[in-house]
Formats: structure tokens, C-alpha cells, sequence
């Protein structure tokens, strides 16, 4: 239940949501983050967990400093972070705040969800910055090893930008996984190679243009038309998306003494 007075603070976009949520689900609203590192152009979703930490994919928070990191709440409110310890090979990180957050989400201690089994996770997909996350769901379809981790196989929208987020049982507020992909259209070997030769090549006619960030950029008529091939495939929705189990997170967590 969030009383009147701390609802009456919030954005109104969050009041609108937690005013059409099921009760379960307020508390996964409010405890679901925006990450943004302006110095990488990555985003991606985090949540908060009841030791007052916030968790994220390693990817997402890839090539950037604690203080480069923008961590947005529900509630509209920055939240600055003073460490952030990434595990690259399970894609997993932890993020420090320099105030610890309250009431966060608890983790499943369960069993692994069953093959069918519905599923659902908030974030920010694609380019929607909030302040209040977008609910998606699904089910679980399967499982998958990737270098020897557990990961759910789920059909449903998973989209980028929800990397980092919660998964959870449709009839639960206990998080168990954490979205980390979703699958793209696979090439032939020979789609792969021509698309390779056109990102690369650096002859023919030749641009120049301003990224995102400031910088001068000089290229090839070529690969522009790869960036633009490349940027589509990836937008492509094949709705099926991927999570680390919670299971992974609990032994990153012991591992760092953060239990």
C-alpha cells in the first residue's frame, strides 16, 4: 500500500501507474531505476534490492565510471552512485549508492520457474526515459548455458533497455532473474561476411558528420549503409529475450561480501 502523501510527490506519469497496477506491484515500480552513462550513450534498467544496493548488467554500465552514471528513480529523483563493482563474464553489476535505498525488492529463494510459467519485468525499452518504467510479460520458453551460467529463455517483447531489469513471476514481487538479451534475426555466413566487409571498408565516396557525443567523424558511404543495416537487424523484434537467474546474482552478491 504507498500512502496518499509520499503518491501525492511522485511524478504523475508514476501516479497514473501505480493507480492502474495490481498492489504487487507498486513496490517493483518504485524500485526500478533508469541507468544512463552519458559518456558511453549506453541505457539500460536497474532495480533496487533490500540490502540497498542497485543491480544492473555489466553491459550496460560498460566503459564508465561510477561518476559517469545517471540512475533515475519512479519517483524522478537522481540517485548518485559512489562504487560500481561489474563481473563482465556474467554480466552482472553491482551499483554502490552513496545513499543506501530503502525497502528494496526482495530475491526469490524458490525453485526455477516452470516451462510455461508467465513472467513479467519493468523498464525502459527503446527510448523511453520515464520517470515510470513499462511493464512487459511473457513466459518462459526454456533454458540456456552461456559459459556455463543459467539463463531463462523467455517469449516476450524484451527490448533494448530493458537489460538490467527484474524478472518476476506474474503472481510474485520476488525477483527471479535478471533481463540480460534478447535474441536478434541470426545471417548466414555469408551475410555475416558481407556485412563485415562493408563496416570495414574505408574507401569511395566519404562523409563527414558529428556523433552524438561532439566528435568529428570521417566515413564511407559504405559503411554508413552497414550502420544503418546494422541498427535495423538490431531493432528487429524476434520476441524472444533472455534472463540471468536470480541464483547467478546471490553467488556475484557472496562473492563481494554484499549478502
Amino acid at each position: 500500500m504507498i500512502e496518499n502523501d509520499i503518491c501525492n510527490t511522485l511524478p504523475i506519469t508514476t501516479q497514473w501507474l501505480l493507480g492502474s497496477s495490481r498492489p504487487i506491484d507498486r513496490q517493483p515500480v518504485l524500485h526500478v531505476y533508469l541507468i544512463c552513462c552519458p559518456k558511453t550513450g549506453n541505457k539500460g534498467t536497474g532495480f533496487g534490492i533490500s540490502t540497498g544496493l542497485i543491480i544492473s548488467n555489466e553491459h550496460v554500465v560498460r566503459g564508465c565510471q561510477a561518476s559517469d552514471l545517471v540512475v533515475v528513480s519512479s519517483a524522478g529523483a537522481q540517485v548518485k552512485i559512489q562504487k560500481c563493482i561489474p563481473d563482465a563474464k556474467r554480466d552482472l553489476a553491482i551499483l554502490v549508492p552513496e545513499i543506501k535505498i530503502q525497502k528494496g525488492l526482495k530475491l526469490d529463494i524458490g525453485e526455477d520457474p516452470q516451462v510455461g510459467q508467465r513472467v513479467h519485468t519493468w523498464g525502459f525499452p527503446f527510448d523511453h526515459n520515464g520517470p515510470a518504467p513499462l511493464f512487459l510479460d511473457g513466459s518462459i520458453s526454456g533454458y540456456q548455458s552461456v559459459e556455463g551460467q543459467k539463463r531463462f529463455v523467455m517469449n516476450g517483447a524484451f527490448n533494448p533497455g530493458n537489460s538490467g531489469g527484474p524478472l518476476f513471476r506474474i503472481d510474485s514481487d520476488e525477483v527471479i532473474g535478471i533481463v540480460v538479451a534478447k535474441q536478434i534475426f541470426p545471417l548466414t555466413p555469408w551475410l555475416s561476411s558481407a556485412l563485415e566487409v562493408l563496416k570495414n571498408n574505408s574507401s569511395g565516396l566519404m562523409f563527414e558528420a558529428i556523433d552524438e557525443r561532439g566528435n568529428k567523424r570521417f566515413f564511407a558511404e559504405s559503411q554508413l549503409v552497414a550502420d544503418l543495416l546494422i541498427h535495423f537487424r538490431n531493432q528487429s523484434q524476434v520476441m524472444i529475450g533472455q534472463a540471468i537467474a536470480v541464483s547467478e546474482l546471490r553467488d556475484f552478491l557472496t562473492s563481494k561480501s554484499m549478502v
